[in-house]
This record gives structure tokens, sequence and C-alpha cells, in this order.
């Protein structure tokens, strides 16, 4: 669903990917109140993000990681493969320690969760627009602790050696769809989709198809993915 232009404030021209409206909203207010800038359209899904981009030419784009029909990591993939001078900054709910090395390396410039202030918000889009890379001190120092010491911390144990589009399959089943259903969201084969969940079961070290969707479960219940 994609909305027209709303607002006309000064400065530079705002797109909003979300799939929750209020949320939207939220952060629509924010931009105009604290930054001057102006959205200049909204999107929940990929194909009318990428529309947008096309039609509206944003300064910055963002993002949320879950989107209606598949994943934020897609639309960034989709940015970076059509050579589009696009800011982007990955403003997500989800875990810093599983997606943030995932948003950079996809093409994000900044990652920050919704929980932080507002005030950190207004500071994530500022400095992305001054060409810098954002990431909160907690990410920072837990990125730079993960490359000295080499470590993962248990509780993701597995999960980083998932591929994104692994990654994304993995929430689905957590949320309760099934092969054919992941197939449709995704535009996949369910031959594709099975392949994804042989990969995963052998990368969680998973013996069960019902091991799998107890695993996954578990995870979406627990990370809100």
């Amino acid at each position: 669903m994609a909305k027209t232009e709303k607002t006309h404030g000064p400065g530079y021209k705002v797109l909003l990917v979300e799939d929750h409206p209020m949320f939207r909203e939220h952060l629509g207010q924010l931009i105009n109140r604290d930054l001057g800038m102006s959205v200049c359209g909204e999107a929940d899904n990929i194909r009318d993000a990428m529309q947008l981009i096309h039609e509206r030419q944003p300064d910055i784009a963002i993002v949320d990681i879950t989107l209606r029909g598949s994943s934020g990591l897609e639309l960034l993939k989709d940015i970076k493969a059509q050579g589009l001078n696009l800011n982007v900054l990955v403003l997500s709910m989800h875990d810093e320690e599983l997606y943030a090395e995932r948003a950079l390396r996809a093409g994000a410039k900044g990652y920050i969760t919704k929980n932080e202030a507002s005030t950190e918000v207004v500071k994530a889009i500022r400095c992305v627009m001054k060409g810098e890379v954002y990431a909160s001190k907690q990410m920072t120092a837990k990125l730079l602790g993960r490359f000295s010491q080499k470590r993962t911390p248990p509780e993701l144990a597995g999960m980083v050696t998932l591929a994104d589009r692994e990654l994304e399959v993995f929430q689905m089943l957590g949320r309760g769809k099934s092969t054919r259903e992941i197939a449709q969201s995704l535009n996949l084969g369910e031959t594709t989709v099975e392949t994804y969940r042989a990969r995963i079961k052998e990368k969680l070290q998973l013996r069960s198809a019902a091991e799998l969707y107890l695993r996954a479960g578990e995870w979406v219940r627990e990370h809100g993915a």
C-alpha cells in the first residue's frame, strides 16, 4: 500500500517503509517536527517502496525489517543492485546483534531499534544524512567484542549462520506459515522453500520438522520476529 505525498516541509525528502500505520504516523510527526524534513511517501511492502523510490527520489528511506510479504533486507539488496543513490536507515524492533550487521552488509547506512528514545532516532537520521554510518553504542560495543573475541552469544549460536533468506523463512515458519504460504509470499517455488527448510534444520542441528516449528515458534515469541 503506497501513499501519495502527505507533507511538504523544507529540507530533505523522506520515504517511510513500515508495515504499522500508527508507527508510520508517529515517525512522520517526529521527522516533520524535529528535523524539518518532509515525508514524500509511505509504503508497507517492497514493490510499492521501489515504485516510490523511482517516482519521488527521496534523500533517505527509513525501513523496517518486517514488511508486508517480505523483508526489509530484500529491499536493501534491491536498492543496492539497482545502484540507487539512496541513504537507508533501518529502524526495527528486531535484535541488533542478529540484524544490524546483515542490514549494513546489505547497504544500510545505519541500524536503530524502535525502543530507542525519539532523540536517538533523530540523531541517527542526522548522522546518516551527513554521510556517516550510525550504530548505537551498545551495538558498536557488541560487534567489537564479537570481532575481538571471535565469540557469539549463546542465544544466537546457530542463528548467525543462517543466510538472510533462510532467516526469513525461519521467521515465517515461527509465525505458523506453511511451505505453500511461504512460497507464495516470497515468490519462490515450494521446492526452493523445502531446500531452505532443510538447510535451516542442518545448521540448527534439528532432527525433524516438529523440532523446526518448535524452535521457530520460540524464536518469534522471544524476539518479536
